[in-house]
């Protein structure tokens, strides 16, 4: 089966996709490029946009903590007694998470300086305090909680306001609070060492560099293996009862003894919004989420200059998937929709 998909998704420098049922791993590996030193389903691939399921969890298990409540506003947070706009003053860190705080996909001013490395390092040149600034500045169209705009600004946003608001750089904030709490010991927020990452490539097969996230590190700064994305998963599975009357409980993977984080693992698969004609698109705190003959399916998928990366898990049968690929997206590249499709099948 994963071949199948393999072929279907078509030729690129790298590929692995990584399947889990009920906690039986299967992973299949292929590229047109050499793997390197290492295997590639032991490399690091650039998450992108699905980076943005991590600082979910982590916003979530902040709140069940009690540490943050959902309704808080950002900007008080962020910068306390700074003037802001109204609508700023209003947006909260379920809007910034949900993509409802009323803020653009990106600042206005970050395209100026992105258009000449559009294709290598769109974000290199925005750091994290002109994020801020930028944010404080807005001047939102719409007001928060009213129409649903896929935004990495906002997402960004909300990292910066966690990290300030707790005193914790974000990298570290994520290991203490996500990362190492699940054991996810090849995951990480920058580069590691030679030969650890995979390399990304555009479409003619030339090599991008490794990923500069600028000031946007919690829309897309994540970096895992295919075995980690797994783990990942199949924590949700477990959080959601997924591996519940199996007959071989004992075996499955389970969550991780923390109340906070479990808690948080089993909110993020109940849906929160409902968009578009007749509310027919669902979203969890960072899910998409499509209803099939399966049950609901919660997926997210993300791209980087040079790779692609797609996370799912649908918990009416046990099945997580983890896809990466180091090939530039194109206008109707099959990658995701393969991926997609390996989840209902």
């Amino acid at each position: 089966m994963l071949g199948r998909a393999a072929d279907a998704i078509g030729p690129a420098p790298g590929l692995v996709l990584a399947l889990s049922r009920y906690g039986r791993r299967t992973l299949h590996s292929t590229g047109t490029a050499p793997a390197g030193g290492r295997p590639r389903d032991r490399l690091r691939y650039e998450l992108g946009s699905a980076s943005k399921t991590f600082t979910g969890l982590l916003l979530a298990r902040l709140v069940a903590a009690g540490r943050f409540s959902y309704d808080d506003p950002a900007a008080e947070l962020l910068a306390p007694g700074h003037p802001v706009h109204p609508s700023v003053r209003a947006i909260t860190l379920r809007h910034l998470v949900t993509h409802t705080s009323g803020l653009p996909g990106l600042p206005a001013d970050f395209y100026p300086q992105a258009v000449p490395r559009w294709t290598t390092a769109p974000y290199a040149g925005y750091p994290a305090g002109r994020v801020v600034r930028a944010f404080l500045r807005a001047r939102p169209r719409h007001a928060p909680g009213t129409r649903w705009h896929y935004s990495n600004f906002a997402v960004a946003v909300l990292a910066h306001t966690l990290a300030t608001a707790t005193g914790t750089p974000w990298e570290v904030l994520v290991h203490r609070e996500v990362l190492a709490p699940l054991g996810l010991d090849a995951t990480s927020l920058a580069p590691g060492r030679p030969g650890a990452d995979a390399r990304g490539h555009l479409r003619g097969g030339e090599p991008v560099p490794v990923l500069d996230i600028g000031g946007f590190a919690g829309a897309g700064a994540v970096r895992s293996t295919p075995h980690d994305l797994l783990t990942f998963l199949e924590a949700h599975l477990a959080a959601s009862g997924a591996y519940a009357g199996t007959g071989a409980a004992g075996d499955m993977p389970t969550v991780p003894p923390d109340g906070p984080l479990t808690a948080a693992l089993a909110g993020m698969a109940r849906p929160v919004l409902r968009r578009g004609p007749r509310h027919t698109h669902t979203h969890t705190l960072t899910w998409f989420q499509h209803a099939t003959p399966h049950g609901p399916v919660n997926f997210h998928a993300g791209a980087t200059p040079g790779q692609q990366a797609f996370l799912g898990y649908c918990p009416d049968t046990g099945t997580a998937l983890a896809a990466v690929c180091t090939r530039r997206v194109s206008f109707r590249d099959p990658f995701v929709a393969t991926a997609h499709g390996l989840l209902t099948d």
